[in-house]
């Protein structure tokens, strides 16, 4: 019970800790940063070290109660016994965060403040771990060493009677345990790769935002008619509405600009446990889309009003989902989106598609007959004059109200210019006097207008938008894709793009592609540094693969598809995972050096010793993720995932790193005399570590190019021996500065006659010479330019090292680009010479084109050569 309170007081210390440093660094409280905290791993680091203490403590042979000196001596020995690995694993799980830091737009405003919040809070945990929870321990730790067997106890005896054999039968089919988990594991990569994927889970608002549309040139009267009884016919129909309210056209300020035909609809619920006509958002939203197909002409989409605007924030369209048609011919884009509508409305999860109204706006044509015209003695202007008058007004004069001035326009009776008769009523003056209507001069027409114009990138574009429902978005658009390219072609200089939440999720996955492989690699980095050895490190590594392996099960019994969030989860639970392994190695080579040499003893006796670590470590993990995992609360759409990735992964990865990784240390510990095993153990790890980096990595950073002009630039101003030399040079005429205002040695003189005998005439004297003072002015100064000199050389230097990289690195990044461009014409050219072949084969052609598609093909090659 004490060591349980010791471990639980480093939760509410470190959670302060923590939120210090997110008031220091500005991070905000919220959903993210304080809902995804996990406790179980702010306590992992204490569990190991208390643990030990009392394993320790249990297993002294004497029953006397130590003294306050005995006591902090066995606390420090078996707390700095455990130390490192604990310490080495808590930094593991710190590290594996700090990719997720990397991540930009939605995902990483959503996903740092839980990294940076976590990352606080290991860290405070990990500077607990080393001073307070030993000095805390070594103070209320009970300090007789006799021990009552407890409940606990007996559980584990329990376990261990249970695991125990378990074990001893891996090591007879070591071989097969190693095969099974390979090919799990495989299983698994397939597994995944069907999961599907979504971008973020979206959230249960609890209200709902429906887009409406009427026919195109619906007037604002007519748009508020209808909407203002679809709002009535609402509330009376689903008593769950507590408020419906539509906003028609653009506001005032333009940032979502629609027609008076088209609106949002804003319908406020009541909480969901007023409910009585639909038990779950979906039967509600099919409630709302049957009560408004009541209303002819009245097309709706249904969406949450947060949802409807985070969509349109990413792409500018309301819809999960938008296929973009490009082209230049208006005709054309609607023909082509009027067919993928009605190619995508059949797939299953797609609501109704919404095609963009880009035309089919009314509007009055006047076609001039220009002959008649001239034949009458008019002009295009008189008659231009005549109609703009007419409908639009003209300026016929100006009256003054005292000192205002007013133009007075113009123009006919409002009852004379709806009817389209009117405008070939009008009456054009001729020149002689006489007058002729305007249907004698011009065809008056009503033809269908472009509505609007859309552009993007400089390219009309046209969409067809739809919300998903009842599956995840990635399969749902890898289905239409597949659908598009077999029934629909494109005209030439026509294409297609799919943006909203897809098009943000295959940003995502790349983004991960790159931060996943990173985590991964800083933990094989950290490993390294705690046990010296690559063996020891990869054996350890193997933990994720096993982890994987759980949370891609675990997403799969959930029926949850893979998202930004389950990605996150991966990251977190791969630093986790190693964690466990870590303590059962360290337990391994210290028994190797109390001297149990059998290896099979050594792994059998350390896996008993470290069982119950293994197993608590784990278990709080995995307790503390299980009310996310289990939440229904507002916002555990998006933690759910994230929290189902780690406690399946934790599950098997216990499970299996408790058999697995004694069978790998044995086979690949390189103390068995058959070295095939150890061979067949070298290749496991490798599978292991390959299906690791793979499960995730995307293949396009595969052929990355390794070279930067950063890192080239770098790497030439380091080593160019002309710079080096130009460095010496410097630093010489620098040191040479000093020598300005050198004064030459003082001399001494003595003169002694010796003629005298040593009398009177023995002197002694000093000289000492200067120089006038302007001379070291004059010599500092050029001194001074001549080391001014020297580094404008050395610039020099720098800037032609610099330019002369630079253009190599260009040269080397257009030749690789050369390259790709004359492999993708060498296919194309291949194709072409095979088909002009075998139709000069078949007498289709003469031997001309065959020729001509030959030297083609030859000349791309030797291009490739070049």
């Amino acid at each position: 019970f004490r060591a349980g309170l010791i471990v639980a007081s480093v939760i509410p210390l470190a959670m302060l800790f923590a939120i210090s440093l997110m008031k220091l660094f500005g991070v905000s409280g919220n959903l993210m940063s304080l809902g995804a905290i996990d406790f179980g791993l702010i306590v992992d680091g204490a569990v190991i070290i208390v643990e030990a203490s009392l394993h320790h403590l249990y297993s002294r042979n004497d029953k006397r109660v130590l003294t306050k000196e005995e006591m902090d001596g066995e606390v420090y020995h078996s707390a700095s016994k455990i130390r490192n690995s604990a310490a080495f694993g808590e930094i593991i799980i710190l590290i594996v965060y700090l990719p997720i830091l990397v991540l930009v737009g939605i995902e990483g405003k959503m996903f740092r403040p839980m990294a940076e919040t976590v990352a606080f809070a290991i860290l405070g945990a990990f500077l607990l771990s080393l001073t307070y929870v030993p000095m805390i321990s070594a103070l209320f730790l009970n300090k007789k060493t006799m021990h009552k067997r407890s409940l606990s106890d007996k559980l584990m005896d329990t376990l261990k009677r249970f695991y125990l054999p378990l074990l001893n039968g891996a090591f007879k089919i070591k071989k097969l345990i190693v095969i099974i988990s390979v090919a799990v594991f495989i299983i698994t990569y397939f597994i995944f790769n069907s999961l599907g994927g979504e971008f973020i889970p979206t959230l249960e608002e609890g209200d709902f935002a429906v887009e409406v549309r009427l026919g195109q040139g619906t007037s604002l009267s007519r748009s508020i008619e209808i909407y203002s009884k679809a709002e009535k016919i609402l509330r009376q129909r689903i008593p769950e509405i507590d408020q419906a309210i539509t906003r028609i056209g653009s506001a005032e300020i333009p940032t979502d600009p629609m027609p008076i035909e088209g609106g949002d609809m804003m319908l406020a619920m009541k909480p969901k446990d007023q409910w009585k006509t639909a038990k779950t958002q979906e039967e509600m939203i099919r409630k709302i889309e049957q009560v408004l197909a009541l209303i002819p002409g009245l097309a709706a989409e249904v969406s949450q009003p947060m949802q409807m605007r985070f969509n349109e924030l990413i792409s500018g369209i309301k819809q999960d989902v938008a296929i973009k048609i490009f082209g230049d011919n208006i005709d054309e884009l609607v023909s082509q989106s009027n067919k993928v509508a009605s190619l995508i409305s059949k797939v299953d999860g797609v609501t109704a598609p919404y095609v963009e109204k880009v035309s089919g706006l009314p509007q009055i044509l006047v076609e001039y007959n220009r002959q008649k015209i001239a034949q009458y003695g008019l002009s295009i202007s008189d008659v231009n004059m005549i109609l703009k008058t007419a409908y639009a007004g003209n300026v016929a004069g100006v009256v003054f109200e005292g000192e205002k001035r007013f133009d007075m326009v113009v123009r006919l009776q409002k009852q004379f210019r709806h009817d389209m008769n009117d405008i070939g009523n009008l009456y054009v003056p001729l020149p002689n006097g006489g007058k002729v209507p305007l249907s004698e001069v011009a065809t008056v027409t009503l033809k269908n207008a472009p509505a609007q114009i859309s552009r993007e990138d400089g390219k009309r574009r046209i969409f067809v938008g739809f919300n998903v429902r009842g599956r995840d978005v990635e399969s749902v658009v890898k289905e239409i894709q597949q659908l598009l390219n077999a029934k629909l072609k494109l005209p030439a200089g026509y294409y297609m793009t799919y943006g909203g939440q897809f098009e943000n999720l295959l940003a995502a996955k790349k983004r991960l592609s790159v931060a996943v492989p990173v985590a991964l690699l800083l933990i094989v980095i950290l490993l390294y540094f705690t046990f010296n050895s690559i063996r020891e490190s990869l054996l350890i590594f193997s933990a994720v693969p096993l982890a994987a392996i759980g949370g891609v099960f675990a997403l799969l019994i959930r029926g949850m598809p893979f998202s930004i969030s389950a990605g996150i989860g991966f990251i977190a639970l791969f630093g986790v995972s190693v964690l466990n392994g870590i303590v059962l190695i360290s337990q391994f080579n210290d028994l190797k050096k109390e001297g149990i040499v059998d290896i099979y003893e050594r792994v059998r006796k350390g896996t008993l010793l470290r069982l119950r670590p293994v197993l608590l470590t784990a278990s709080v993990a995995s307790l503390g993720f299980l009310p996310m995992a289990l939440s229904t609360s507002a916002g555990a759409e998006v933690q759910k995932p994230l929290a189902t990735v780690v406690i399946g992964g934790l599950i098997t990865a216990t499970i299996l790193t408790m058999i697995v990784l004694p069978v790998l240390y044995i086979l690949f510990s390189g103390e068995r005399k058959k070295s095939k095993m150890k061979k067949s153990a070298n290749a496991t790890i490798i599978i292991f570590l390959i299906g690791a980096a793979t499960l995730f990595a995307n293949n396009d950073y595969a052929q990355t190019k390794s070279i930067t002009l950063q890192g080239a630039l770098t790497a030439a101003l380091q080593n160019n021996l002309q710079l080096k030399s130009a460095n010496l040079s410097v630093q010489q005429q620098t040191a040479l500065q000093r020598t300005a205002f050198d004064i030459p040695g003082t001399e001494f003189i003595l003169n002694q006659n010796p003629a005298d005998g040593g009398g009177q005439d023995n002197s002694i004297g000093m000289v000492q010479s200067f120089a006038l003072p302007g001379v070291y002015k004059k010599h500092a100064n050029l001194l001074q330019e001549q080391t001014l000199l020297v580094q404008k050389e050395r610039a020099i230097s720098v800037f032609n090292i610099t330019r002369q990289v630079r253009l190599a690195y260009v040269n080397f990044q257009f030749g690789y680009e050369k390259i790709r461009l004359l492999n993708s014409l060498d296919s194309i050219y291949r194709k072409f010479k095979e088909r002009a072949e075998l139709r000069q084969q078949v007498g289709e052609t003469s031997n001309l084109e065959k020729y001509a598609a030959q030297n083609k093909y030859y000349e791309i090659q030797l291009q490739i050569k070049q």
